[in-house]
């Protein structure tokens, strides 16, 4: 698999494990954004562990490089990039957005890991089982 892979299923995880904690509201502000909204109530509750799962499955793929990970792995890459898009248009200077800074850097890693790791599964594609 590799250590990148390896570090970035990890990251999936953790981001799994924390999309499944979304409906406890262990952090008041925490919310699982959608499309660029985030989410509350019934949708949050359905929708956190929704992509818990899917990521739990995208973690498995990838640490057992299976071939139908590649499909999971191009569409999360391009819903990361969709959704972190909506969500800036949708909130800007609205106070509900982080600092610039943090922005910038929490859009730098999300698309790096989930496109890196659609960019590597795809590179050792024939190593896929």
């Amino acid at each position: 698999m590799g250590p990148v892979l390896t570090t970035f299923a990890v990251l999936f995880a953790i981001l799994a494990l924390s999309n499944c904690l979304k409906p406890f509201h262990l952090d008041p502000n925490a919310g699982f954004v959608f499309f660029g909204m985030k989410t509350h109530g019934i949708a949050n509750a359905i929708l956190g562990p929704a992509f818990g799962a899917l990521l739990i499955a995208y973690v498995i793929g990838i640490w057992r490089m299976r071939g139908w990970v590649l499909p999971i792995a191009y569409a999360y890459a391009g819903y990361v990039i969709l959704n972190l898009s909506l969500y800036t248009i949708r909130n800007p200077g609205s106070g509900k957005e982080p600092s610039p800074f943090f922005m910038w850097v929490y859009m730098a890693v999300a698309i790096g890991v989930s496109a890196g790791s659609a960019v590597l599964l795809h590179r050792r594609r024939a190593e896929l089982v």
